[in-house]
């Protein structure tokens, strides 16, 4: 069971994580090709609307997965 620090420390390293990720999602809103890929699929008809993102979701988990690598690797030096 951890200390009151450590779980202050937790918390805080939380709420910056959230907090980046509402920045990430911000900016990800001002990107005009964000979701219009070729490969994504959109089906719109009367009074409905489907999107799946695949093309983005695949590029999205490249960059991720490159940065996360890279990231670790600097840190584990």
């Amino acid at each position: 069971m951890g200390t009151l620090p450590d779980l202050g420390r937790w918390l805080i390293y939380t709420g910056l994580a959230l907090a980046g990720l509402g920045v990430v999602f911000m900016l990800a809103g001002r990107l005009p090709w964000l979701g219009h890929l070729p490969g994504d699929i959109r089906v719109e008809g009367r009074g409905y609307s489907c999107v799946a993102p695949l093309a983005t979701s695949l590029l999205l988990s490249i960059v991720l997965t490159v940065v996360l690598n890279v990231a670790l690797r600097l840190l584990n030096r």
